[in-house]
C-alpha cells in the first residue's frame, strides 16, 4: 500500500463529523419533515437513496417522494451541534433539539 493511500485512510478515519438536525421540504404540499443526524455530512444522500429505492420508513416522505419527486423536495440544515465528546450527551442533545425543531416547523419527525 502506497503512503499516499495510508494517508488517505487515515485522514479519512480521523475526520470530524457534525452532528445536527435537518429539515427535508416539499414545495408543492408545504409539508416539512425534520430528523436527527449523527453525521450531516452524509445523511441526505441516505435519504435520497432509500427513497429513490422506494423503501423510506416515512410513508409520507416517500408518497411526497413518489408524487413530486426528487426535484419537488428539498434538504436544509437546521443547525449544528458543537463537538461533543460523550455519545449520550451528544444523543441527548439530538432528541432535545429534534422536538424543538418539530414543534417550530410543524413538521414530521423523520
Amino acid at each position: 500500500m502506497s503512503i499516499d493511500r495510508k494517508a488517505a485512510i487515515s485522514a479519512y478515519k480521523d475526520r470530524k463529523t457534525i452532528a445536527g438536525i435537518y429539515v427535508v421540504r416539499c414545495a408543492a404540499s408545504g409539508q416539512a419533515w425534520v430528523g436527527q443526524a449523527p453525521n450531516l455530512e452524509t445523511i441526505q444522500n441516505r435519504i435520497w437513496f432509500s427513497l429513490r429505492q422506494g423503501a423510506h420508513t416515512c410513508r409520507s416522505l416517500q408518497a411526497a417522494w413518489n408524487a413530486h419527486g426528487e426535484a419537488g423536495l428539498s434538504f436544509g440544515e437546521c443547525e449544528r451541534l458543537e463537538d461533543e465528546e460523550s455519545a449520550y450527551v451528544r444523543n441527548a442533545l439530538l432528541k432535545e433539539r429534534l422536538l424543538h425543531w418539530r414543534d417550530e416547523l410543524k413538521a414530521e419527525a423523520i
